[in-house]
C-alpha cells in the first residue's frame, strides 16, 4: 500500500465520520418533533420516489429550468461511476474501469456526455441567477452566496473528472483501447503532454477533496436537499393531503394544541425545512403571495429550518434556553407573524408546485392551531363563525330549522333520512347548500336531477352539521373534532352506500379525513355523479334544450388537487353546451385559487389586492358568456368578482349542475 492509499483513507474516514456526525446530529434534532407515521404503503412511496425523485417528474413543470436541473441531477446519478472509480483508486491504485472491459466504453462515454451537459447546466444556471434573476429565485446575500458555491463546487467535480479522464491513460495504458471511447476528455490529452502522470495526480487529489468537501459543506447548505430529497418524497403523503391530527380526548389534561415553536410541529415537518432547495416554486404560484400578502411559502419552511438550527441544539444539548432565544418562538415577529398565517388559503398550490413534495399546508395549520387554541389570537371576524358553528352547526347564524327551507317550492317532496331510516345515497347538502340564498338552486338542481334519474337518496335535513372543515383549517380543531364525532355518530343511525356531496371541502373532509373517527365512507362530488347518471342515459340531454354558450371553468382546489377532479365537470359541460369551452391561463392543477379555502371565506381581505379579483380577471380574459363551477365558496367569491368588475349582466355565474338540468329532458 502507497503512502497516498495512506492519506486517502485517513482523509475519507475522517469525512465520512463527519458526515455521518452531522446525519445523525440533525436527526436528533428531528426526534424533538411530535411523532408521525410515515412508512406505510412501502410499494406506493417506492414508485413515488422513482416518478417524481429520480424521473424528476414536477421539476419539468417549468420546462428550461426543469432540463438545466433534470441534466444536474441525472448527471450526477451516471457520474457516480467516475466517483466510485477514484474511491477505488483511492484504496487499491491500480483499480481502473477499464477492467470490465467493452462494458466500461459504456461508462466511459456517459462521463463524457453528462459532464458535458452538466457543466452546461452549471453555467446556466450561474446566468439565470445573476443575468435573468427570475423573481422566485431572490433572496439574501447568504443565499446567493451558498448557491453560487454548490454550483461552483459542482463544477469543479465535474473539471476535476475530465482533467482525470484525459491523463489516466499514461497511468493504464493497457486500457488505452477502452479509454479512446473518452471521447471528449480524450481530446484535452494533449494539454498535458510529457506531465501526464503529475497532472493525473493533481486532478485525482483534487476530484476527491472536492467531493469530500461537497459532502461535508451540504449538512450547513440550503443544498443539503441533495441528501433529503429523495427520502423526503418518500415520506410525503400517499393519497389526498389531509390534515392528520390524533383524536382529541377532551377528557385529558394535556392535548396537542398547536405549534407555536418546532417541538410541537411532526418531526416530518421539520425534516421538510431540510429539504427544501429554495427554489420559490412554491412562493410563485401562492394566491396570498401573487396578490401582495405577506405569505411566502417558502419562507415558512425556510424559517422552520432556521429557528430549528437555532434551538434544537439546546434542547438535545439540554441546555438552558437563554430569554432572547426562548422568547424568539417559531409564531412570532421574529419568525413566522400571524398575518402571514392567517394570509394562507390552503390551496395546495405551493404543495403541488414543490419538486421534492414539501407539504407546506399542514405546519401553517398547526400554527394557526397555537394561534386559536393556545393564544386565542384570531382575527375578529372569527369569533362569530366560532360562536355560530358552535351554537348553531353552520358558519352562519341561522337556526337548524332553517336547512330545510332550501327544499321549498320543488315539485318532488325531498326524502328525509329520519323518516327512511335506509335508502341508497345519502345527499350531503352542506351548510352553503341549505342557508346560502344563491347556492340553494344547485341544492336544488341537484335534488331535481336525482328524481329524473330515480335515484334512492335522502337528506339528513335537520340533523346535518357543518362539516369541520373550516373549523380545522382556521385551527379550532376542538371544535371541528365537536362537529366531526357529532356528525359521524349522527349517520351512525341510517344505512346506506355512498354519500353524495355539492362541495369540495365536504368531499374532501368527509372522504377522507372522517377515518380518523370512525367515519368510513364512499364520498362522491356531484360532478362524477351526475356524470355517471348522464353517461348512463338515466339523465338524458334534450338536444333543443342544450345551451349555446362561450364557457369557461374554474377549478376548485379542493376537488382538483385535493382530489384530482379536473375531466368530469369539463366532460359534463361539453355534454350540455353547443359552444365553446374556453380554457383560462391558469387552469386545472395550475389553476389559482378564489380566495375563500382555508377558512378564508369569512375573513376580510384587508391587505393587497382580492385573490377573487385576481382570478376573476383571469375568468374575464376568456370573454365568456358563463363562468361554470363547482364549488359554493368559489361560487360566492366568482359572483362578487363579477360584479365587482362591473360584468354581472354579461357574465353570469353557474354551477354545471344547473347547466345539466336546464339541458336535461
Amino acid at each position: 500500500m502507497h503512502i497516498q492509499n495512506i492519506v486517502f483513507i485517513v482523509l475519507f474516514l475522517a469525512a465520512l465520520s463527519l458526515f455521518t456526525y452531522n446525519l445523525l446530529r440533525i436527526r436528533t434534532y428531528l426526534m424533538l418533533g411530535r411523532s408521525e407515521n410515515r412508512f406505510s404503503d412501502v410499494g406506493k412511496r417506492v414508485w413515488k420516489v422513482l416518478g417524481i425523485g429520480i424521473g424528476q417528474a414536477k421539476i419539468f413543470r417549468d420546462p428550461v429550468a426543469g432540463l438545466m436541473h433534470a441534466m444536474i441531477f441525472w448527471g450526477f446519478l451516471v457520474l457516480i461511476t467516475a466517483v466510485l472509480e477514484a474511491f477505488i483508486q483511492g484504496v487499491y491504485s491500480g483499480f481502473s474501469l477499464g477492467m470490465l472491459g467493452a462494458v466500461s466504453q459504456v461508462f466511459f462515454a456517459s462521463q463524457d456526455i453528462f459532464g458535458s451537459l452538466v457543466i452546461l447546466s452549471v453555467l446556466y444556471a450561474l446566468f439565470r441567477r445573476y443575468v435573468l434573476q427570475p423573481k422566485r429565485l431572490k433572496g439574501d446575500g447568504n443565499t446567493n452566496a451558498d448557491a453560487t458555491f454548490i454550483l461552483c463546487l459542482i463544477m469543479g467535480v465535474m473539471l476535476s473528472m475530465f482533467g482525470v479522464n484525459a491523463t489516466k491513460m499514461a497511468v493504464h495504458p493497457e486500457y488505452a483501447s477502452y479509454y479512446k471511447a473518452h471521447f471528449i476528455a480524450s481530446h484535452l490529452t494533449g494539454l498535458f503532454a510529457g506531465n501526464e502522470i503529475t497532472f493525473y495526480n493533481i486532478f485525482w487529489w483534487g476530484h476527491i477533496i472536492i467531493i469530500l468537501t461537497f459532502m461535508n459543506y451540504l449538512p450547513y447548505s440550503k443544498h443539503f436537499h441533495i441528501v433529503t430529497s429523495l427520502p423526503n418524497v418518500y415520506l410525503s403523503k400517499i393519497g389526498p393531503q389531509t390534515l392528520d391530527t390524533e383524536e382529541i380526548d377532551f377528557e385529558k389534561e394535556e392535548v396537542f394544541l398547536g405549534a407555536g415553536d418546532i417541538e410541537q410541529l411532526t418531526w416530518k415537518e421539520m425534516f421538510d425545512g431540510y429539504a427544501c432547495t429554495e427554489c420559490g416554486r412554491c412562493t410563485s404560484v401562492c394566491p396570498a403571495n401573487l396578490t401582495g400578502k405577506p405569505l411566502s411559502p417558502r419562507k415558512i419552511i425556510m424559517d422552520i429550518r432556521e429557528r430549528t438550527s437555532e434551538k434544537a441544539p439546546l434542547l438535545v444539548g439540554k441546555q438552558e434556553i437563554p430569554a432572547d432565544i426562548e422568547s424568539k418562538k417559531l409564531v412570532s415577529e421574529h419568525y413566522i407573524t400571524d398575518a402571514e398565517l392567517w394570509a394562507c388559503t390552503s390551496c395546495m398550490a405551493c404543495v403541488q408546485e414543490c419538486p421534492v413534495n414539501i407539504e407546506h399546508v399542514n405546519p401553517i395549520v398547526d400554527m394557526r392551531r397555537f394561534l386559536v387554541q393556545s393564544e386565542s389570537r384570531f382575527p375578529d371576524e372569527l369569533l362569530t363563525v366560532f360562536g355560530n358553528m358552535e351554537n348553531n352547526g353552520a358558519p352562519w347564524a341561522y337556526p337548524q330549522s332553517d336547512r330545510l327551507k332550501w327544499t321549498e317550492g320543488l315539485e318532488a317532496k325531498v326524502p328525509v333520512a329520519a323518516e327512511k331510516q335506509e335508502f341508497d345515497v345519502l345527499y350531503w347538502v352542506g351548510c352553503a347548500g341549505a342557508f346560502d340564498a344563491r347556492y340553494q338552486n344547485v341544492s336544488r338542481s341537484v335534488a331535481q336531477l336525482l328524481d329524473k334519474a330515480h335515484v334512492n337518496y335522502a337528506i339528513l335535513g335537520t340533523e346535518e352539521k357543518c362539516n369541520g372543515d373550516s373549523a380545522r383549517r382556521l385551527g379550532n380543531e376542538f371544535l371541528a373534532q365537536t362537529l366531526i364525532k357529532e356528525n359521524v355518530e349522527t349517520m351512525k343511525k341510517y344505512k346506506f352506500s355512498k354519500i353524495l356531496v355539492s362541495c369540495p371541502h365536504c368531499l374532501q373532509t368527509i372522504g377522507n379525513e372522517y377515518k380518523e373517527f370512525g367515519g368510513n365512507y364512499e364520498v362522491v362530488h356531484h360532478s362524477e355523479f351526475i356524470g355517471e347518471l348522464v353517461n348512463s342515459k338515466k339523465i338524458e340531454i334534450d338536444d333543443t334544450k342544450k345551451i349555446d354558450k362561450k364557457i369557461t371553468y374554474h377549478d376548485s382546489c379542493y376537488l382538483g388537487r385535493y382530489n384530482d377532479i379536473y375531466e368530469e365537470p369539463r366532460d359534463l359541460i361539453k355534454q350540455v353546451n353547443n359552444g365553446e369551452l374556453e380554457e383560462m391561463k391558469r387552469t386545472k392543477d395550475r389553476g389559482l385559487c378564489c380566495g375563500a379555502g382555508g377558512g378564508r371565506m369569512w375573513m376580510e381581505e384587508k391587505i393587497g389586492k382580492k385573490v377573487n379579483i385576481e382570478r376573476t380577471e383571469d375568468a374575464l380574459e376568456t370573454n365568456p358568456d358563463v363562468i361554470s363551477t363547482a364549488c359554493p365558496f368559489c361560487m360566492t367569491m366568482l359572483t362578487d368578482g363579477v360584479k365587482e368588475k362591473g360584468k354581472a349582466e354579461e357574465v353570469k355565474v353557474k354551477d354545471f349542475a344547473e347547466l345539466v338540468l336546464e339541458s336535461s329532458k
